[in-house]
């Protein structure tokens, strides 16, 4: 397979975006995060990486299709929707470089790309100067029905990467899930690593 992983930032990042959000709502309609998404929700939440100077997208192309794409900005540019969460931990947010979604369609996982992922997005986050990275991640009960029988969480995959939970500092964020008529809360976990 010649996978091609591009970072991309300015005006090749806004012209990827489209295509992102299409992978977002595919993938994430997957479990854990059963996301019943739109293209005008996607729209106003992607708007973030057009605005920031710092944003980066890392792509996986097959050819010249996206088949996979990575997403980070500085975790100031989402203050509005974090700060409360991290207000406990003493954590300066602007130290914090915040590596969002990994989404990648099912054929080509398992086979390195979100090292790779990871790797792009630290090297980004080195050259503007944070001493942090952070993501966060949906957390279900274990006994969903939605949850698929040999489900295997990516948490050994985060901690050999040297993340680790960061106690105390669960954000709340609404979407519909698939078969839902209304979105309704949903607890993400922050997991964090020194650079």
């Amino acid at each position: 397979m010649g996978l091609r992983i591009t970072p991309l930032t300015g005006a090749a990042l806004a012209r990827a975006l489209p295509e992102v959000a299409r992978l977002r709502i595919a993938v994430f309609a997957e479990w854990p995060y059963l996301y019943d998404g739109d293209l005008a929700y996607e729209e106003r939440y992607l708007q973030s990486y057009r605005d920031s100077d710092g944003a980066i997208v890392v792509g996986a192309f097959d050819g010249e299709r996206l088949v996979g794409a990575s997403t980070g900005t500085p975790l100031t540019d989402h203050a509005d929707d974090f700060a409360a969460a991290f207000a406990p931990s003493g954590i300066n947010l602007s130290e914090v470089f915040y590596c969002a979604e990994s989404v990648l369609l099912p054929g080509y996982r398992g086979q390195g790309i979100g090292h790779r992922f990871f790797d792009a997005r630290e090297r980004h986050a080195r050259t503007q100067g944070f001493s942090r990275c952070c993501f966060c991640a949906v957390i279900r009960p274990e006994d969903h029905p939605a949850r698929p029988t040999g489900y295997r969480p990516l948490d050994a995959f985060w901690r050999g990467r040297g993340y680790q939970p960061l106690d105390g500092v669960v954000a709340a964020f609404h979407w519909k899930d698939q078969g839902e008529s209304e979105e309704t809360p949903k607890p993400l976990q922050f997991w964090i690593r020194d650079l």
